[in-house]
Formats: C-alpha cells, sequence, structure tokens
C-alpha cells in the first residue's frame, strides 16, 4: 500500500513538474488552446526550422501588425482622435472663432452625433489644426505628456496601458524566433512613435502610418522640420501596401489585422508564394473589451472577415481565444 501510494505521489510531481515546463516554455501563455494559437506556433515553428520546406530566412521574415484594434483599443473612437479632441480644447482660446465653426464647435461641445456626421473631411481639418504648426520632436513631446495624464473614459486607465497582452507576446515571440516587426497602421507616423517603443518594442523605423507634410527650414540659424497643416500619405486601406513597399521593401510573411482597413494589407501578404500568415483580431468580448464588426465605423470589419475564409487567413475570437485581454497592472 506504502508502496502504491509513494508511486501516485511520484507521478502526481511528475505532473506538476510538467506542467510548470510547459507554463515556462509556452511562447503565448494569455491565449487559450485552440486553433488560432496552434496556428500561429505551428507557423513559427515551420518558417524558422532549418531543413522545413517551409523554411525563411531571417531577414525575410517580416511581419506587420496593424496597431487600431489589432495592438491596443479603438473604442470609443481612435486614441488618436481622443488626442486631437482634447488639443481643439486646449487651443480653443486662441481661437474664438471655433465655438460657430464646425466640426470644432461639435469637438468643444462634445457632440459626437455632429462629429460622425463631419465624416473624413471634418476629421482631417480637426488633425491638421491641432497637430501641424510645429517640430516633430515638439509633437512628440506633446502626445508622450498627453498619455501620462490622459484616460479611457470606460476603463478609467491611461490608454498605453489598454495594450493587448495577448498580442504582446506574439510580438516578443515572432522576435525570439528572428521576425523583424513592424506597424503598419492608418494611424499618424509620429504620433505613433511617440509610444511604439515603450509599449510593444518596436523602434521608430520600424513604424509605417499616415503622415502630414513636413518641410525642412532654418529656425534661429537652427536647422528643423516643421509639420504642415496638409495631408501627405494615407496609410489605410490599399495604402497600406503601398507604405509597406516605401518604407519597408520587403513582402511580409505575417499580416495582422482587425478591420477592413486591414484588407488589402492582408491579401498583399497572403497572396503570394510560399509559407504565410494573414490574422483577424475579431473583437467579440463585451464584457471586458467591446464586441463590434460590420455595423461599427470604428473598426469596422466585414469585408475581411469574408476574406478571411476564402483566403483562409485565421480568425481570432477575442472572447474565446484570450485568457485576458489587458495587462495586469504590477
Amino acid at each position: 500500500m506504502r508502496i502504491r501510494f509513494l508511486r501516485l505521489g511520484a507521478l502526481a510531481l511528475a505532473a506538476v513538474w510538467m506542467s510548470a515546463a510547459v507554463a515556462q516554455t509556452d511562447p503565448l501563455p494569455s491565449w487559450n488552446e485552440g486553433p488560432a494559437k496552434q496556428v500561429i506556433v505551428a507557423f513559427v515553428n515551420d518558417v524558422t526550422r532549418e531543413g522545413s520546406p517551409d523554411f525563411v530566412p531571417p531577414q525575410e521574415r517580416i511581419a506587420t501588425f496593424d496597431n487600431d484594434g489589432t495592438l491596443w483599443i479603438e473604442q470609443p473612437i481612435y486614441v488618436q482622435f481622443a488626442f486631437a479632441l482634447d488639443r481643439v480644447r486646449e487651443l480653443a482660446p486662441q481661437h474664438p472663432e471655433w465655438k460657430d465653426t464646425q466640426p470644432f464647435k461639435a469637438a468643444l461641445e462634445g457632440d459626437m452625433a455632429a462629429l460622425a456626421a463631419a465624416g473624413e473631411k471634418g476629421a482631417v481639418e480637426i488633425v491638421a489644426a491641432t497637430h501641424a504648426g510645429m517640430t516633430p520632436a515638439q509633437f512628440i513631446g506633446l502626445i508622450r505628456a498627453w498619455l501620462t495624464t490622459a484616460k479611457h473614459p470606460r476603463f478609467n486607465r491611461p490608454y498605453d496601458e489598454l495594450v493587448y497582452q495577448p498580442m504582446l507576446e506574439v510580438l516578443a515571440y515572432l522576435r525570439a524566433n528572428g521576425f523583424k516587426t513592424f506597424i503598419v497602421s492608418g494611424g499618424g507616423i509620429e504620433f505613433m512613435r511617440a509610444f511604439a517603443e515603450k509599449s510593444y518594442g518596436i523602434p521608430p523605423d520600424q513604424v509605417v502610418g499616415s503622415s502630414i507634410v513636413t518641410k525642412f527650414e532654418r529656425r534661429d540659424g537652427q536647422p528643423t522640420l516643421v509639420r504642415l497643416p496638409q495631408v501627405n500619405f494615407v496609410d489605410d486601406g490599399p495604402g497600406k501596401p503601398v507604405g509597406i513597399n516605401q518604407h519597408i521593401g520587403h513582402r511580409p510573411i505575417a499580416a495582422f489585422g482587425n478591420s477592413d482597413g486591414d484588407l488589402e494589407m492582408l491579401q498583399w501578404t497572403t497572396e503570394a508564394g510560399g509559407r504565410r500568415l494573414g490574422v483577424v483580431v475579431h473583437h467579440t468580448d463585451a464584457e471586458r473589451e467591446y464586441a463590434y464588426d460590420r455595423q461599427s465605423k470604428i473598426g469596422h470589419l466585414d469585408k475581411a472577415l469574408e476574406a478571411a475564409t476564402v483566403d483562409r487567413w485565421t480568425v481570432v475570437d477575442m472572447k474565446r481565444d484570450w485568457k485576458t485581454i489587458f495587462p495586469v497592472r504590477p
């Protein structure tokens, strides 16, 4: 009887040891076991293993990630637009005409319906008025200062704490296996450069985004760059493959997105020869985050969801596939 007890005890200890070992070697501990996690791990194993028919040399291991809704929260409005609205309120004393001029009037009054009615044109006007007339360094300084005080209206946490823990693990896992990870987003390139390295471990030269016109001039005898209130490039939809080509110069072998704005990037990445990975983050968790897709104006997901079936992209069900959404506070 004592021998049987010892054997059972040894087996139990072995099981605990094996569980601990698995936990230590699990590259994606915030992901539930299931097809989505299995596809990502299998892809990385197959393209990095010497002798594999799908082996990809390190210099070609490029992975691109949308930012809003893929790496961090994008509801109820894009974070950059929240920054722009706060800038409107901050600059309003210098622009008394804004009280009677749309879309600034709507921004000052918090009239989200009127802002939505102003559409892309109104958003561009607000961004141009609040993001220009300064050097890139000054602009980045404003963003970093704002991120220290601004908080999400629902979660009451700083926006840069509302990054997705499971995606942070994917970024780290890919880099540990020789991948170079890039942000390719419709957000402003310099807006994202203000926090991308701290939040995601992605340096400024690996951020691709929309931009406004910037010119060189001398101020007080010193060379400087100045941001102008003119759109230079929109890195969204069909602009994403163009931005990838211009900034990266390599076609990615993996792409991660969450909306129709990522459709062309996913197609450009996966509709090519060799082993490819396309991943769509589907927001299905209204309790821990938000649930939205086809009817949402923010992060609209319709065509890309249909294309996922045709092109065999992996659709991540946030509610089912992620154990946790945001990093746990220390």
